[in-house]
């Protein structure tokens, strides 16, 4: 098979033609070639009076080594097939903390292997997540162990299921695979930029669990680990609670994919004196414009083209104080969502459907901070920082989870007129106009100003006075690193995996799904399945 790259089709490309496009490509008869499929699809929006796409095709053809020879960009591709081994006479069942991305993926190896995992997953399975998440939105009131951040699917199933990741492992290609399997469209297997969509990530998610069980895993939900024991250095129970009563299971080997928003977990460790370190994060607010509005910046007069889907950006820029600001987890025709997870602290994030066509677009703008902002060398210092601003949120909104805006034009000019414009705020439960200065640093919100204005240079009407900022995003990565050794185990304890976002070793769904693989790899290889 060969793949031939950087192939450019306009917007009204037919598709089904792919094949007699190619031959004539190639200059080759269609007859010589057996098969044809999309393996790359983006749109070239660089000039905007020629909006295309560019693609990449995965040919199998005759004479394929003459081919490669004339033609340029062709080359060899070699299937991709990842090997599972199975693993026998394991003594004690595995167990995976958390049912996020590395959770679910951890999982699913250890069930193809026949290890026959046990999940703990603090939060509710997806329905009755989707329930909890809904009744937050609706009337304020907080599921501390069910919600945007606690459940079935992680953080990530209420985060659009983007898939864009800078990752280059090649298990990628089977989390794809896997992901299409359980209901994922088959676009995502070819898109530059693909995305599942909240509302049918619900539906993937439940059939990978349907999978896990139906190959001798459990998934206890409700269940949230609480507590450990060690023989020899090495981890020999875990504990967890449900219902209100504590349960027992011997085990040595943990995957510990428990997510970014686990705080009591972070806790647990610290005071058990495991080896965890700061590690940087980012803090900032969402800002929101019109969809077609921003269509129309990015796509020019091919805005609302039948081929074309909500536009997306990605923006970053450096600063004159020596920051940095950029765009984060992008959310076109999405909505601006209620990401809280404790009492009395707020924090957004951002979702959107498969479809992508709610009124408005939206993006995370944030501004790194690391340990010269923490003001302690504290382990958990990035921790408490993240609580005490999230906490100046929750005030500055006026309580109930109701979140401060202010428009991008006010925000800009340091005024407060109260005026909302063309923007609506899509956030519910509520929200209370309120200066950004009352829940973040002044260094960071300097650095937004300036940053927003540098963004406005790039795409147009970014900066617009009617653009709406909500606060706080404060959950974009993890503010600690729980330290782990080249086996993938804790440094401090034997047999414990520290696996995803959460402990720091990820940075979205599919570097979290890989990272989960990779822990199960070893869980395996420590039970003597793999070579």
């Amino acid at each position: 098979m060969i793949r031939v790259n950087n192939l450019r089709v306009p917007l009204d490309f037919d598709f089904k033609d792919l094949k007699m496009y190619c031959a004539e490509k190639l200059n080759i008869g269609a007859d010589q070639i057996k098969s044809v499929k999309l393996s790359k699809k983006s749109v070239d929006a660089r000039r905007k009076n020629d909006v295309h796409f560019i693609i990449s095709v995965d040919i199998e053809a005759a004479n394929e080594k003459s081919i490669i020879k004339k033609v340029k960009g062709a080359a060899v591709v070699e299937p991709y097939e990842y090997k599972i081994n199975r693993v026998e006479g394991i003594p004690h069942r595995p167990v995976v903390v958390g049912f996020g991305p590395a959770g679910m993926f951890a999982a699913l190896i250890l069930a193809e292997a026949g290890a026959k995992p046990v999940v703990l997953e603090r939060g509710g399975d997806v329905d009755s997540r989707c329930k909890a998440v809904e009744q937050f939105r609706a009337t304020g009131k907080l599921d501390t162990e069910c919600n945007v951040q606690f459940g079935e699917g992680g953080a990530g199933t209420f985060s659009d299921g983007k898939l864009t990741t800078g990752t280059k492992d090649k298990r990628m290609r089977f989390i794809f695979e896997k992901l299409v399997e359980f209901g994922a469209p088959e676009e995502i297997l070819y898109m530059a930029k693909p995305h599942i969509g909240t509302d049918l990530l619900r539906t993937v998610v439940k059939n990978l669990r349907e999978h896990v069980k139906k190959l001798g895993g459990e998934i206890r939900f409700n269940s949230r680990f609480c507590e450990f024991e060690t023989t020899n250095e090495r981890i020999s129970y875990v504990k967890y609670i449900n219902a209100g009563q504590e349960f027992t299971i011997e085990t040595d080997n943990v995957i510990l994919a428990s997510g970014h928003s686990a705080r009591d977990v972070f806790e647990l460790l610290y005071d058990r004196n495991l080896k965890i370190s700061q590690k940087n994060f980012s803090v900032g607010v969402r800002i929101e414009h019109l969809r077609k509005d921003i269509d129309k910046a990015m796509y020019g007069e091919f805005a609302g083209h039948r081929a074309l889907k909500a536009a997306d950006y990605k923006l970053a820029v450096h600063l004159s104080n020596g920051r940095s600001v950029y765009t984060f987890c992008m959310c076109p025709g999405g909505y601006v969502m209620a990401a809280s997870s404790e009492e009395n602290r707020l924090a957004v994030n951002g979702m959107s459907c498969f479809a992508r066509d709610a009124e408005n677009s939206n993006s995370a703008i944030l501004v790194g901070v690391g340990s010269e902002d923490y003001g302690s060398s504290h382990p958990l210092a990035g921790m408490y920082f993240q609580r005490n601003l999230e906490e100046k949120a929750y005030i500055a909104g006026g309580g109930g989870y109701s979140a401060p805006v202010i428009t991008v034009g006010d925000f800009l000019n340091g005024t407060l007129t109260g005026r909302i414009g063309k923007v609506q705020p899509s956030y519910r439960p509520s929200v209370k106009i309120a200066s950004p200065e009352e829940y973040l640093p002044d260094y960071v919100c300097e650095s937004l100003r300036e940053g927003i204005r540098e963004m406005g240079r790039k795409i147009k009407g970014f900066d617009a006075p009617d653009g709406i900022l909500t606060g706080i995003e404060s959950r974009s990565s993890s503010p600690v690193r729980i330290e782990r050794g080249e086996n993938l185990q804790s440094v401090s304890l034997g047999g414990l995996y520290p696996c995803g976002e959460g402990a720091g070793y990820a940075g979205g769904i599919v570097s979290a799904a890989v990272d989960g693989m990779k822990c199960a790899e070893a869980v395996i290889v420590e039970a003597g399945g793999l070579e």
